[in-house]
């Protein structure tokens, strides 16, 4: 089977941080350590490939209006700096850290946030650091499907990038019943190949 990376390809593994991929994580993704095992297979298969390899990471302030205790929706969680931000220690690292939700925001996308309150859009820096590299591909994977890794990969196509998800490689809130398989159609109908 072919590689999926080269020189002009990034592997994005979108947050697989310990508030969502260990079981005590305050915001834990059921069946979240196989996605961990699939990361570490993409990120050999794409260094060796000579691809870029980038990890973000939910970067919160203790206090924001993205948390259900200031108005929000989610627990508290990947509280910068804690144990819960921190990447899975099981996962090999990327060359690279994209941090989001930094100021407050709602940090779905790797590439963009949103202000809770104003709406306000900012960058995070990865489409700057993907641009200044070459990157023409981004392959995608990690937590959570419906989630962040949606709205990375959806942003990803929207700014001009051939985007595979790798769909083994990302397990769903699943909040309601089936929103992890309603996000993966929503990526398909974008244009995001299905890998």
């Amino acid at each position: 089977m072919p590689s999926r990376y080269d020189t002009r390809t990034a592997l994005v593994v979108v947050d697989v941080q310990n508030d969502f991929a260990h079981p005590d994580g305050s915001l834990y993704v059921h069946d979240a350590e196989t996605v961990i095992d699939v990361a570490n297979r993409e990120v050999a298969a794409a260094h060796e490939a000579g691809a870029l390899v980038v990890t973000t990471q939910d970067w919160h302030p203790a206090d924001t209006p993205h948390f259900a205790k200031d108005g929000g929706t989610w627990p508290v969680h990947c509280v910068k700096g804690t144990w819960g931000a921190r990447l899975h220690e099981a996962l090999h690292p990327g060359d690279h850290q994209v941090f989001k939700g930094v100021g407050g925001e709602d940090g779905y996308s790797g590439f963009s946030m949103v202000h809770p309150v104003t709406g306000e859009t900012s960058p995070t820096g990865l489409d700057d650091l993907l641009r200044e590299r070459g990157i023409e591909r981004v392959v995608v994977l990690g937590l959570a499907t419906d989630y962040c890794v949606k709205e990375t990969a959806l942003d990803a196509v929207r700014l001009g990038y051939d985007t595979t998800l790798v769909v083994e490689g990302a397990r769903p809130v699943d909040l309601e019943p089936g929103d992890g398989q309603r996000a993966v159609d929503e990526m398909a109908a974008a244009g995001v190949a299905l890998g």
